[in-house]
Formats: structure tokens, C-alpha cells, sequence
């Protein structure tokens, strides 16, 4: 069973800045696309962007575009998420999650997930 971490939240001023990070200790993230979600409290987990296993980025949610980079390090078995011009409502818990067949941001077509690191925008 692939057994995802996230780490890299925290508490941040609106504008600033944060990176994500998305390993694993006992599998290879190598062969997996991964993308990266968060859920706002009362929301549904949204979909944020994913990038595919040979490191092609395939999507970018509308509401991140220009703001949040999706990447990976296969060396060092991690995927990033660097999040830049941080506002209130980037607030949530954001989840790497995992699927070998294609990329998606769809919550429901994910099949491994990591159990989320809080971020939180504010003054």
C-alpha cells in the first residue's frame, strides 16, 4: 500500500510564500502521477493541479493558475507544490494524492492519499 506524507504547512502572512512537500518512505512515487488537493473547512476537496510520472504537468486548477507550481524530484522520491501570493483563501488542508493510470483532479479517481498538512493564510 503506497503510504503518502505531506509536510511544509504552517502559517503564513497573506502574499507569502510556502512549498509542499509529497514523499514516501516505502514505494517509489516514481511511477505514479500525483497531484495535489485541498478542502477549506465545509468544502469539498478541490483539485489543484497534477504532474504526470515522466514529470509533464497536465493541469492547473483555474483558482491557483499562476500562483502554485507542481513538480517532482524523482531522486529524491518527492513531488512539490510551491505556493506563492498566498491569500486568506488558500487556507485548508491540502493532500498529495497518487493514480498510475492517468493524471486527474478528481478526488474520487485517486487511489492513494497522504493525510495532509494544514496551511493557513493569515495576519
Amino acid at each position: 500500500q503506497l503510504q503518502l506524507v505531506e509536510s511544509g504547512g504552517g502559517l503564513v502572512q497573506p502574499g507569502g510564500s510556502l512549498r509542499l512537500s509529497c514523499t514516501t518512505s516505502r514505494f517509489t512515487l516514481n511511477y505514479n502521477n500525483i497531484a495535489w488537493f485541498r478542502q477549506a473547512p465545509g468544502k469539498e476537496r478541490e483539485g489543484l493541479a497534477c504532474i504526470r510520472a515522466n514529470g509533464v504537468i497536465t493541469t492547473y486548477a483555474d483558482a491557483v493558475k499562476g500562483r502554485f507550481t507542481i513538480s517532482r524530484d524523482n531522486a529524491e522520491n518527492t513531488v512539490y507544490l510551491q505556493m506563492n501570493s498566498l491569500k486568506p483563501e488558500d487556507t485548508g488542508v491540502y493532500y498529495c494524492a497518487a493514480r498510475q493510470r492517468y493524471c486527474s483532479i478528481i478526488p474520487t479517481e485517486m487511489g492513494y492519499w497522504g493525510q495532509g498538512t494544514q496551511v493557513t493564510v493569515s495576519s
